[in-house]
């Protein structure tokens, strides 16, 4: 039995989130099929971050155990052959049994993406979120400092959660504007279900003026998901990073998505 990583991305908006389900398109179904086909036998994968309905991914990493040996190139390409144009297959490492896709990762980095413009897009409207207001980013900013460190936030858990502990360690959150982009940044040990979304829910409330920024400090030590705002829409919604222990030799991949690159490279590393 050996162990095999895989780097990923993917379009969520055409998947019902990763996570296998009995009728529902996920990405996790359909990888397994693909590469349960290369391998010749069941293949069941284990992923470093279980994406919503609708978020994308421009490097999320899994693993799976396999008797079938196969080249990289083959786990790489012969794979991507049988996957739907929404999902493609980055990179393949033969890792050691104690890598584990999940538990080994020591943080993982999100980013959301809002189109901040009167009139709502059309040609990004599935990998952006949309705001008509226009959102003063420096308030949003001084808000998110209150979220910096290891705090319970059960405020910004959905009540679908499964986790045993509310407790997170939030490393870093950067916000920037560039253009008619708003860009949030989210670095944390993991993440609780929806706790991204539901803490730009209340950055939009604050950065529209409608709630000062101290408020975003009431809703943490509320430990109350009734008392916070609303869900941001999954459009907008990013993985883009997940970090190992340097010793499992995974490939770095450049922070994405790719079209704000250009924009972004400035202001976020």
């Amino acid at each position: 039995m050996i162990r095999i990583a895989l780097g990923l991305e993917y379009d969520g908006s055409h998947f019902n989130g990763w996570q296998r389900q009995t009728t529902i398109p996920s990405i996790q179904a359909t990888l397994e099929s693909a590469l349960s086909k290369v391998a010749a036998i069941p293949v069941a994968t284990i992923c470093a971050g279980r994406t919503d309905a609708g978020v994308h991914a421009t490097a999320q990493v899994v693993h799976f155990d396999t008797t079938a040996v196969r080249p990289a190139r083959a786990w790489i390409l012969g794979t991507n052959t049988l996957l739907t144009p929404a999902i493609r297959v980055l990179w393949a490492r033969e890792v050691p049994t104690s890598f584990n896709a999940r538990r080994s990762a020591t943080s993982r980095r999100y980013r959301y993406v809002i189109y901040n413009h009167p009139l709502r897009p059309s040609l990004m409207r599935n990998y952006v979120s949309w705001f008509y207001e226009n959102l003063d980013v420096n308030s949003m900013v001084k808000a998110s400092r209150y979220w910096l460190g290891e705090h319970d936030f059960s405020s910004f858990r959905s009540s679908e959660c499964q986790s045993k502990s509310a407790i997170r360690n939030v490393e870093s959150i950067q916000i920037v504007r560039v253009g008619e982009q708003v860009i949030l940044e989210f670095v944390a040990n993991a993440f609780l279900h929806h706790m991204v979304r539901n803490m730009v829910g209340v950055l939009l409330k604050i950065g529209t003026g409608r709630a000062q920024p101290e408020w975003a400090s009431t809703v943490l030590e509320n430990r109350d998901r009734r008392l916070a705002g609303v869900t941001a829409p999954s459009s907008g919604l990013y993985l883009v990073d997940v970090q190992y222990p340097k010793h499992y030799g995974l490939p770095e991949i450049e922070v994405g998505p790719w079209f704000l690159k250009k924009s972004e490279e400035s202001v976020l590393v």
